[in-house]
């Protein structure tokens, strides 16, 4: 469809640096040659681009985008405005994209699918309102026993959920109970951290993210729910979690690379809930998100602590919301320091029983 002639890199496309072009563009054939393509309405060029961004219900061709971006100024303006971090579009593109926090002032609608059988789940973006909408495929864990311990694996690839596979992004770790788990990525958040001792750590070869970056298990979050002996109203959730500093959010560094230090610790917790006289039940307001009641439905707040990250949210804003709408869907709204990887392996921590904690 299109003619692929003086592109540079495909990194230059998604950091947005760099001209896409050669000497050839600089004569009257590539003048022409770009005045024919620029021509075309932006309505329809916004369009087609978009298109190839949610094209399909698996990640898109990076292949494509280069192509749209080599037509011509115009269609490079156009990909490259697509192609923008999440907390600026809203919207996840590429792989890279998954570990990038989401906007600060919108969150990022999305569900997941679960499929009892094999114990597997599908994070998908959701592209619409409705509940009933496809969406498009971001993530799958798959949940399997690893001796006393309950272990997902989180990868970008929904066919292949193993631990040495290329699409191998990080995975979820539980207690004996399924009281406290640890979140690992298998790239280093920041320079100098520390790679997990566990010997699983050294059977990773993730490679889609950045191939350039040292594979391995990071810890960098944990989720613990407080027991509640007497069984008295819902669970309680504490997440400790390093996420990247708001300053971070706004620049265009590559975020598949690790950060130049330790972006700091963020603490939240679920937000109370109600308990509701006449329905006699514990209630939140999910905004028309939730219509299933269930005791895995949850709302994340950021504590009031000094030590938080500046620019976080209050202890109204909710960050994260997961709640059940079908016998196997939920949906899952996050939204900035918390990132589309962070969001799924927490909400993952919700399904199973919680022994001594509801």
């Amino acid at each position: 469809m299109f003619r692929r002639r003086g592109i540079r890199s495909e990194e230059e496309i998604e950091e947005g640096g760099g001209e896409a072009g050669t000497a050839e563009e600089e004569t009257g054939e590539g003048e022409e040659e770009e005045g024919r393509w620029g021509r075309m309405l932006p309505e329809l060029l916004g369009e087609i681009v978009r298109r190839v961004e949610a094209g399909g219900e698996r990640w898109p061709q990076r292949k494509d985008f280069v192509a749209c971006a080599g037509a011509c100024r115009r269609w490079r303006e156009a990909a490259r405005a697509i192609v923008r971090p999440p907390c600026e579009t809203g919207s996840i593109t590429f792989p890279s994209s998954i570990k990038e926090p989401g906007p600060r002032d919108s969150p990022i609608q999305c569900f997941i699918r679960r499929n009892k059988n094999n114990s597997t789940f599908y994070l998908y973006l959701g592209l619409t309102e409705s509940f009933t909408d496809k969406g498009k495929f971001l993530l799958a864990a798959r949940r399997f026993k690893h001796g006393a311990h309950t272990q997902y694996i989180i990868s970008l690839d929904a066919d292949d959920l193993s631990q040495g596979s290329n699409a191998y992004i990080g995975k979820l770790r539980s207690n004996f109970f399924g009281t406290k788990f640890k979140i690992y990525d298998s790239r280093p958040p920041y320079n100098g951290a520390k790679v997990s001792s566990s010997r699983a750590s050294r059977r990773v070869a993730s490679k889609q993210i950045s191939p350039q970056v040292p594979a391995g298990n990071f810890i960098i979050g944990q989720v613990s729910y407080k027991f509640n002996l007497l069984k008295r109203g819902p669970r309680r959730m504490h997440c400790t979690l390093q996420c990247p500093s708001a300053a971070q959010d706004t620049t265009e560094e590559d975020s598949s690379k690790p950060k130049a230090h330790n972006p700091g610790v963020t603490i939240l917790r679920n937000k109370a809930p109600r308990w509701h006289e006449h329905l006699q039940c514990w209630c939140l307001n999910f905004h028309g998100r939730v219509t299933v009641a269930s005791v895995k439905n949850f709302q994340l707040v950021a504590t009031a602590d000094a030590s938080q990250p500046s620019g976080i949210g209050d202890e109204e804003t909710v960050l994260l919301q997961f709640g059940k709408v079908g016998d196997d869907m939920f949906t899952m709204d996050f939204r900035q320091p918390l990132s589309a990887f962070q969001a799924f392996a927490i909400c993952l921590t919700s399904f199973g029983t919680k022994f001594a904690c509801e």
